[in-house]
């Protein structure tokens, strides 16, 4: 048995107890941030590639052979098996199933992994006639939602980097700023202060209630009067927090003022309200309710929350595995940590949320306001 970390012990301790609820001999672990959180070490799906997680016993690694040291290097599985780049992956993954007693055992997959599609399935399935293959559909994600105090302190980290760059693009707000002269002022900071990569998240003029928040990278020059929309999404050890906040070039409106009073008031109690067993529904109501009763919004469709945490690259930028709507009935437990953001009238602000027994902990700490140039 390798030395493993406390940290990774705790998150073996959580797969195998889903194990046990689904009756799994063995577990398959294919997407990116599922085998960041169980080994320490993700790589790309070049080459298809995953984690074999027996209920008892040591989990063993099988990917390419020219990852093999760095998978060695950044995580503490030891069992490694590489292949070569002309052999069929899934062949390799499945003699050693076979070798190690697996052949007729009852394997679980995340039948909604990222990583694991029909093709998959039928080669495996072909494989392996003996075994029986076991739906843990979500499982990636629901392992993940509940953080470890080590996991939290990683987000903290990185909201402190989110909020120092927010204040740094807010000193640097006059008119002739540009859109992408705030992105490099947010990729410097982030860099300078530690984070993994200086990718920003959406830095756009802020029109309309909230289309903005996917609005396309362009280099617009800011006016007095024009709102800068800044969302940071600051990686440390792949955890991501995330902050926006509207920067306003010269003085806000009046109207501007009096608006973002009331998402902030609104979005304060929300965050109040995210105590362990709270009712998803019910603490969206607060705000979703909120704008449209203050009449911020003729209409409130996209969520007001969704799940935080550790992320890789891969075809989604967003944990929306767990989100803030109307219809969901589950409750909130202890840290699980979400981004809550709200949007109206161009002006857009959010927070890293960790839950908490006596209500919603702000991980950023940025003023709770209109920002620029004082």
């Amino acid at each position: 048995m390798p030395d493993i970390p406390q940290e990774y012990r705790w998150r073996l301790d959580r797969a195998r107890a889903e194990m046990d609820r689904a009756g799994c001999d063995l577990l398959i672990l294919d997407s990116g941030e599922i085998m960041a959180w169980l080994s320490g070490f993700t790589v790309s799906e070049t080459m298809y590639r995953a984690i074999f997680l027996p209920r008892e016993g040591d989990p063993w690694f099988v990917l390419r052979e020219l990852d093999m040291a760095p998978c060695r290097e950044g995580g503490w599985i030891r069992d490694i098996i590489g292949y070569a780049d002309d052999a069929c992956p899934v062949t390799e993954m499945i003699a050693r199933i076979r070798g190690r007693g697996y052949g007729n055992a009852r394997i679980g997959v995340d039948f909604n992994s990222i990583s694991w599609n029909p093709a998959r399935m039928e080669a495996f399935s072909a494989g392996l006639p003996g075994a029986a293959f076991i739906d843990m559909r979500g499982l990636s994600e629901s392992l993940r939602w509940i953080k470890s105090a080590h996991e939290i302190d990683l987000l903290t980290r990185a909201s402190t980097i989110a909020d120092k760059a927010m204040a740094e693009i807010a000193a640097a707000a006059q008119p002739g700023l540009t859109t992408r002269d705030a992105a490099a002022i947010a990729a410097s900071c982030f860099l300078r202060s530690g984070a993994d990569i200086g990718e920003t998240g959406p830095i756009v003029l802020g029109k309309g209630s909230h289309e903005f928040l996917h609005g396309l990278f362009q280099t617009n020059s800011l006016m007095a009067g024009d709102v800068l929309h800044v969302e940071l999404t600051p990686y440390v050890s792949r955890y991501g927090a995330r902050l926006m906040r509207p920067v306003v070039i010269g003085e806000p409106s009046v109207e501007q003022y009096e608006a973002a009073q009331t998402l902030v008031a609104l979005q304060d109690e929300q965050i109040a309200a995210m105590k362990p067993g709270a009712v998803v529904a019910d603490v969206d109501r607060i705000m979703r309710q909120g704008a449209l009763q203050a009449g911020l919004r003729d209409e409130y469709k996209n969520v007001t929350a969704y799940t935080l945490g550790l992320y890789i690259r891969t075809p989604r930028s967003s944990d929306f595995s767990r989100v803030f709507l109307p219809d969901q009935t589950w409750m909130l437990e202890e840290n699980m940590v979400f981004h809550v953001y709200t949007t109206a009238r161009g002006l857009g602000f959010s927070e890293t949320v960790v839950v908490t027994p006596e209500g919603g902990q702000r991980l950023t700490r940025s003023a709770r306001k209109i920002l620029g140039k004082s």
